[in-house]
């Protein structure tokens, strides 16, 4: 179920690392935001269904941030990423009010569909379709002239430029999108929480990059070409990762060393390919 969640977050990683290949770090901000706005709204007893449009129009904002000061200010695409996220941080604390609200009697997103009497299934029935739906929009959308056009700016940016392309307008929106479908990560794993804590973000960032990357080995190791199923790959290594770190806390680590079996693990994705390459 928690892979279902962070899938939103996945695919937004996939379209600013393999598509245009920066390093956002405003991840670990965005993601917090829409898990904070979540929470404020459904104590407010707002009904979760109305709160997605505004926890994706906050994350796309602070996506737009980031690459407004990427492309018009020439900062690094990595400070850029840091100086929002940090930025980002006392936003969220102001927003939500104290460090943590728990959210046990509002409903939640996953309180609508109960087809099964067992609430595991109907949790996991309401995250498959809203993945589903999330991925079918973005992969339509990837495959349309916008969407061939800013993968285009990733493989090419001086190629798009002489056809006319406005290269900081393709990542503007590219991170825009990242960082709405991270939000809306948080959104949903603040519901399947039940509660939202103001360093829940903290190095997120890696847990998505982990998931990228195992779909990113499957997708060079099957030669996927079609973006569709590239999507549908990530989205897979996103519950992939999250079984195996489910299975290393089960085998009797510490919880308290979450985060840095989680580096290590991407550490270890990142560098398996290399070291077969340094043999080869």
């Amino acid at each position: 179920m928690l892979g279902l969640c962070l899938s939103a977050m996945a695919l937004g990683i996939f379209i600013t690392m393999k598509i245009f290949s920066i390093p956002d770090i405003t991840t670990d901000g965005s993601y917090t935001l829409g898990a904070v706005l979540t929470a404020v709204l459904l104590t407010a007893h707002w009904p979760a269904w109305a709160i997605i449009p505004v926890v994706m129009l906050a994350g796309a904002f602070a996506g737009s941030l980031t690459g407004l000061i990427h492309t018009k200010l020439k900062i690094d695409a990595l400070l850029s990423g840091i100086l929002v996220m940090t930025g980002l941080y006392s936003i969220n604390l102001t927003i939500l009010g104290r460090s943590n609200v728990p959210l046990l009697n509002v409903q939640t997103i996953f309180s609508y569909l109960r087809p099964f009497v067992n609430d595991i299934y109907n949790e996991a029935l309401t995250g498959l379709i809203f993945i589903a739906v999330l991925s079918g929009i973005l992969g339509y959308l990837l495959k349309t002239d916008f969407g061939i056009a800013m993968r285009a700016v990733g493989n090419s940016a001086s190629m798009t430029r002489a056809l006319g392309v406005n290269n900081d307008i393709m990542k503007i929106t590219g991170l825009a999108m990242a960082n709405a479908l991270t939000a809306l990560s948080g959104y949903l794993v603040a519901q399947y929480q039940n509660f939202t804590d103001i360093n829940m973000g903290i190095s997120i960032v890696i847990t998505g990059l982990g998931s990228v990357l195992i779909g990113d080995a499957i997708i060079k190791w099957w030669r996927i070409r079609s973006i569709v199923m590239q999507l549908l790959v990530v989205l897979v290594g996103s519950i992939v990762f999250q079984l195996v770190l489910a299975f290393t806390l089960s085998v009797g680590i510490d919880p308290n060393l979450l985060k840095l079996v989680t580096s290590v693990m991407v550490l270890l994705i990142v560098s398996i390919p290399r070291l077969r390459a340094i043999k080869a």
